[in-house]
């Protein structure tokens, strides 16, 4: 069946694959991933908060709304027009064992107005309202616990100077509200008030966003091999999954910067689960015992991009270069002892967490992590990473600079792992590096967001890169 679904007005490129993850999720979990019907109403641009897709019952489209961060609604639509006597007309049109069960003597109910791109008075509210008296209502009002919720939306008119999408014609909608997002979470998750934050603490709508695309529900192990100040897991453990998290860096999970105030505090501050284990571990070098497979039903990460913080792996500069060779720490300074580090570039780092995720995530697990791309590319699916035991489902881009975007990926584990998968899986690796950009492979990604462009010296091609017809940018569209 078909349901209006409503966004919030921001990260407009994740949207449609959030409702498509969890449609999954409370569908059909074993069903093979597949694309959602979707389709605009008339007149609308592809930005626009308004969207219809097929779903397969009220109960899912419910979840859905429930559960999602960027669906504002998800209605059951009984009208809609571009004039109030076309809303009538829809209205009346629609049939009657679908509307009477809600207009019952016995229920109470009550009428939202809603308007995107432009603002209302409350006078005009209620006129709007009085102007559904020809809905044949039999139930009393009750504005604070309703049984059903009764939803009039209307957008602008063309040509309003609102920063908003594009609309050849304004469109009227009236439906029944079926489930809506608690938008709640959101403040009580945000970082200002964080106990523990370190300078790479992944946003809480974000991190809510990927615990979605991964498809955390109760009792799913969920990894996440750059932990960090446990943003992500956060928002794993608020869905019920059991977590686990892993960092180079033993004093972001061993010390923090107390005994009050380190990854544990913040899970203690909203009183979820902790987590299973946090590891002093190197995902260049992983703990796991020979053998061990299939262990997590999901990882969700933020690799290191070398913009806010490099990559890091075990070893150190001498020892990379075969300077020294490898030693033991000798007993009496263990305790305290801090491994030495040498850089690790994106291209290796995430080589490392494709093998990871193919030799410990469940058949049917996700992985979902960020990775950049220059702005100036116009076909970035070509520089994505690969994996023979991954399938690719869904990229959702998000633009930081005029030159650096990253994109949120999200894969499914569809063949097991082996060691002749192992070894197809590093024949492509090389061939990425290989044929990915420089800067990638180089680690330079800082100084190609951050370095001012200079005609002058780098030529007139490197700066028509950057010189290109910009996209429109809409209110929310990137933020």
């Amino acid at each position: 069946m078909w349901y209006l679904c409503v966004f919030f007005h921001r990260l407009l490129d994740y949207r449609k694959a959030e409702v498509e993850s969890l449609a999954q999720l409370f569908s059909n979990e074993d069903q093979e991933y597949q694309c959602l019907q979707w389709r605009l109403p008339l007149h609308h641009h592809p930005d626009s908060p308004f969207h219809f897709v097929d779903l397969p019952s009220e109960d899912v489209a419910k979840s859905i709304a429930n559960r999602s961060i960027l669906v504002k609604g998800m209605y059951e639509l009984w009208g809609e027009g571009g004039s109030y006597e076309e809303l009538e007309e829809c209205i009346r049109n629609y049939p009657d064992e679908r509307k009477l069960p809600y207009l019952d003597s016995n229920s109470t109910f009550k009428i939202n107005v809603d308007t995107f791109g432009k603002v209302i008075s409350l006078q005009e509210q209620t006129q709007r309202i009085q102007g559904l008296s020809y809905i044949p209502f039999k139930g009393r009002v009750n504005l604070k616990n309703p049984e059903h919720k009764f939803w009039l939306m209307e957008t602008d008119d063309y040509g309003a100077s609102n920063g908003l999408p594009p609309m050849v014609q304004k469109r009227i909608f009236f439906g029944r509200e079926i489930g809506g997002a608690d938008r709640k979470l959101l403040p009580t998750y945000q970082l200002k008030s964080r106990t523990y934050l370190g300078p790479t603490a992944m946003d809480a709508e974000m991190a809510f966003l990927m615990a979605n695309q991964a498809l955390v529900t109760p009792g799913k192990l969920v990894y996440d091999p750059f932990v960090g100040t446990g943003s992500i897991l956060i928002a794993a453990a608020h869905f019920g999954a059991m977590t686990m998290g892993a960092d180079i860096d033993i004093r972001v999970v061993r010390d923090g910067r107390g005994p009050d105030c380190n990854v544990w505090s913040n899970f203690k501050q909203y009183g979820l689960p902790l987590p299973i284990a946090l590891l002093r571990a190197d995902n260049n070098l992983p703990p796991w015992r020979t053998g061990l497979k299939e262990v997590f039903d999901a990882i969700i990460c933020d690799p290191p991009y070398g913009v806010r913080a490099g990559g890091r792996k075990s070893g150190g500069r001498k020892l990379m270069k075969g300077v020294i060779g490898p030693y033991i720490v000798p007993d009496d300074k263990r305790t305290d002892h801090i491994p030495s580090t040498a850089s690790y570039s994106l291209v290796e780092c995430v080589h490392d967490l494709l093998d990871l995720a193919g030799r410990m995530l469940v058949m049917g697990g996700r992985l979902v992590f960020f990775y950049p791309v220059l702005s100036e590319d116009d076909n970035v699916d070509n520089h994505f990473p690969e994996h023979p035991c991954f399938k690719l489902i869904a990229t959702s881009e998000q633009i930081l600079s005029s030159r650096y975007s990253r994109v949120l990926l999200t894969m499914v584990k569809t063949s097991p792992y082996t060691e002749d998968i192992s070894e197809a899986a590093r024949l492509k690796h090389l061939d990425f590096k290989e044929n990915h950009l420089k800067w990638l492979e180089d680690g330079n990604l800082h100084s190609a967001v951050f370095s001012p462009t200079d005609p002058q010296s780098n030529g007139a091609a490197d700066h028509a890169k950057f010189t290109k017809e910009p996209k429109p940018k809409y209110r929310g569209k990137y933020v």
